[in-house]
């Protein structure tokens, strides 16, 4: 296995699991995973153009879910506390992002290692 599909599982990983957390009730789970599915197949290009990137792709798929979700399923991961807040990446383009809440919560959780609601 080459670099690029470790950094890809990697994501799809992450990103997995942090899905689950915050949506483990979810009727159609399997919709979810092709949404996480779909993100990591788009970013495979982008890494393939930019290698160095890679470590920068676990953030980049979780902001192309957070993405999709919107205009599927509404904000994700939202807050906790805040239920009606998203959480955001901070920094948005980094090796190891956090899930911040804006709000007053601060650092939640590591990309990655977000617990459930």
């Amino acid at each position: 296995m080459d670099d690029l599909d470790v950094a890809l599982l990697r994501a799809r990983a992450m990103v997995l699991h942090d899905v689950q957390a915050r949506t483990g009730d979810a009727d159609d789970v399997t919709e979810l995973v092709d949404v996480v599915e779909d993100a990591v197949a788009a970013r495979r290009w982008w890494v393939q153009q930019w290698p160095d990137g890679a470590g920068y792709v676990a953030g980049m798929v979780a902001q192309d879910v957070q993405d999709r979700l919107l205009e599927t399923e509404g904000r994700w991961p939202t807050c906790a506390v805040h239920t009606d807040e998203p959480l955001e990446l901070d920094p948005p383009v980094a090796a190891d992002p956090w899930w911040v809440c804006e709000h007053g919560c601060g650092r939640v959780a590591p990309l990655g290692a977000l617990p459930p609601a």
